[in-house]
């Protein structure tokens, strides 16, 4: 376990990501003797990273550093003196034609807003000197041999002022405990000859512990690891109702996508409303945007209260709170004719569900209860806020609403408790467009709506998902 708990308003990421190869003999099936064998393997693994032949790049760049040789690096510009934030000057955008230019765009020597810089791991093969003739010799033996990668993968968070010296150092510090932290996970769950391999994950916790890098065994599932997660709450002191070390709970680096091409939180780009004594209370975590005609789906007029069902099981699945994909309508139906609320012949139609059903499919499909509540009337809203503003101070999940043939999902409330006044923070399911940014908020696909947003004389019922209280 690595922690970089140093935190600034404005800070520079640096993550070094790279192979290292892990190679051992084993000529006994002796536990202790592998053992040995296989610590022996990772110090040797640790010796290189702290060798010369040590090398770090910049990733877009033509940059490259010995942070062994006093941090040479090339271009000779760089000296180990170089602020970190300097290095984004050398770092070719998507838009620059030639490889070879500068960026374009030379960051400010003001810091500005977080940003990554991206290392690659690297070992020199060739050595200076003067070239020896091989030796070739066979032994004949009974031997077994290990061979794998590891993927390493670390990260540092610098402040303006930090230099290339300073940042190497922290980089390379990291990388050794990486690799003390692998050897521990490997030894922990070998099982005779066989090795998992050890899955660095970063996790951004409350602040001001920061940045934490834990490894875990891959292949072995967040179910079995629950002992260990424990560990880790009680170490940094955090509550024991709610995931941070799950691998859900991984935190995603701002440069890059999102592999199934759904925006995330497209809410936080937008400027909440002015409220006299107000407050604003929001959607805790990550969500994914559902909406009609997404994953070759013509739901068009019908699929509403299926798409905002889809977005609040996305955000139990990127909490950590389940491990299941999102349902499919279809999944979705068959798990109403499981329950008894359909006849099977609903399973492939286009029949409207409303909050009820949504509340069925949660509690069937992922185990989640959740709290309905009944509006007469589309005026009665204004009066929710405190009830809202509760919810989301409390539970923090998003909210399916559905009235006459319209489903919503709200994700917040600006709410004057002195007043009364209030605004809905709403992701509207009813989008058929691109997956576009600007277009779903300038157009208010996501937006904050008044209270004239709703039919004032339709009825509605709010299905309220509870967070279940585990770690």
């Amino acid at each position: 376990m690595v922690v970089d708990s140093q935190s600034s308003d404005t800070e520079t990421i640096l993550r070094l990501k790279g192979p290292l190869e892990f190679k051992c003999q084993l000529d006994n099936t002796d536990a202790l003797l592998m053992q040995k064998v296989i610590s022996r393997t990772f110090e040797t693994l640790r010796s290189k990273v702290k060798s010369e032949s040590c090398v770090l790049s910049v990733c877009d760049s033509p940059v490259i550093i010995w942070p062994n040789r006093s941090v040479y690096a090339t271009p000779e510009d760089i000296t180990p003196n170089t602020l970190c934030e300097d290095i984004h000057q050398w770092i070719q955008t998507d838009e620059q034609e030639s490889a070879g230019k500068r960026s374009a765009k030379k960051k400010s020597k003001k810091c500005s807003a977080v940003s990554v810089i991206n290392f690659r791991l690297m070992m020199e093969v060739t050595k200076q000197g003067p070239v020896s003739a091989p030796i070739l010799s066979r032994t004949v033996q009974k031997s077994h041999f290990l061979s794998t990668t590891l993927s390493m993968d670390c990260v540092i968070r610098t402040s303006c002022n930090d230099t290339m010296k300073e940042a190497c150092e922290r980089l390379l510090e990291a990388l050794t405990h990486q690799l003390c932290d692998m050897e521990k996970v490997t030894l922990h769950h070998m099982k005779g000859t066989t090795l998992l391999l050890p899955e660095p994950l970063h996790f951004l916790l409350p602040e001001p512990k920061g940045l934490v890098t834990v490894v875990y065994p891959a292949g072995v599932p967040d179910s079995q690891l629950e002992a260990q997660r424990k560990e880790l709450h009680q170490h940094f002191e955090l509550p024991d109702d709610k995931p941070y070390f799950r691998r859900a709970n991984a935190y995603h680096f701002p440069n890059e996508p999102y592999k199934d091409g759904y925006l995330r939180n497209p809410h936080q780009v937008l400027t909440h409303p002015t409220l006299d004594n107000g407050k604003v209370y929001l959607v805790q975590g990550i969500y994914s945007y559902h909406h009609y005609m997404q994953d070759r789906m013509d739901d068009n007029g019908w699929g509403c209260a299926y798409r905002s069902l889809q977005t609040i099981c996305s955000w139990f699945q990127q909490q950590g709170y389940v491990e299941r994909h999102v349902p499919t309508h279809k999944e979705i139906q068959q798990a109403l004719v499981d329950v008894g609320d359909k006849q099977s012949s609903f399973v492939g139609s286009r029949q409207w569900i409303g909050s009820i059903e949504v509340q069925a499919v949660l509690n069937q499909l992922l185990g989640i209860t959740s709290k309905i509540m009944f509006v007469s009337q589309g005026s009665e809203l204004a009066s929710k806020g405190r009830e809202l503003a509760n919810h989301f101070l409390t539970e923090g999940t998003p909210i399916m609403i559905g009235g006459g043939v319209l489903a919503h999902t709200i994700l917040g409330v600006a709410w004057s408790e002195t007043s009364g006044q209030i605004r809905y923070l709403i992701l509207d399911p009813h989008y058929t467009g691109a997956e576009d940014l600007q277009v779903i908020t300038d157009k208010g696909w996501c937006g904050w709506k008044g209270p004239e947003f709703w039919d004032q004389t339709a009825y509605y019922n709010l299905c309220l998902p509870q967070r279940p209280k585990i770690l």
